[in-house]
């Protein structure tokens, strides 16, 4: 498995207009003004990374929780799914409730989205303020698998928490750490 770090894109850009599929809600289409005037927690997922596979639990429990504190919670997967087919729509409904995803989890199929944000890996994580400004990218926390360090979820947290109460995050950021983003042929991102 070969590590991929976030992009850092720059803090105070504004959120990209999306509308993608909800496999959880048989495909109801979301877009970003779903949330107006609400934080948004985006997070680029797929169901094999095993980044991804590492986090999931604590992951799901700070997006069900930021959902219930007011803010937009969102996973997208834009991995190419027939490339690798374990992350296309059908495993993602599984993934999702095995894991009790209270948030849409939404499919990227164009993976253009991914690329509008300048999502690199899985995972990859993005909390907006009210206004949609990017207030944090970076690491949900410190562990990776492997290393022994407890999934606490203590960056994202923190961020999730900042934005709520003051409209900003600590601009000390780590970035994220996962599994490149599968790209189709010939579709890949200039970004890298």
């Amino acid at each position: 498995m070969v590590a991929v770090s976030s992009t850092m894109q720059a803090l105070g850009s504004l959120a990209h207009d999306f509308s993608l599929p909800d496999v959880r809600r048989d495909n109801t289409l979301i877009s970003l003004a779903d949330y107006l005037n609400k934080p948004l927690l985006l997070m680029f997922i797929c169901n094999h990374c095993p980044y991804v596979v590492h986090i999931a639990q604590k992951m799901t429990e700070l997006g069900n929780e930021a959902q219930s504190k007011g803010f937009g919670v969102v996973a997208i997967s834009a991995n190419d799914s027939v490339a690798y087919p374990q992350d296309g729509p059908e495993p993602m409904v599984d993934f999702a409730k095995q894991h009790g995803f209270e948030f849409p989890y939404l499919f990227d199929e164009t993976q253009s989205v991914a690329k509008e944000y300048a999502a690199a890996c899985t995972p990859d994580f993005f909390v907006y303020d009210r206004g949609h400004r990017l207030r944090y990218r970076g690491q949900m926390d410190s562990s990776r698998p492997g290393n022994a360090l407890i999934v606490d979820g203590a960056d994202l947290n923190s961020a999730i928490n900042d934005v709520l109460h003051s409209g900003f995050a600590n601009e000390e950021q780590v970035p994220s750490i996962g599994c490149n983003i599968k790209w189709r042929s010939g579709n890949e991102p200039d970004y890298f």
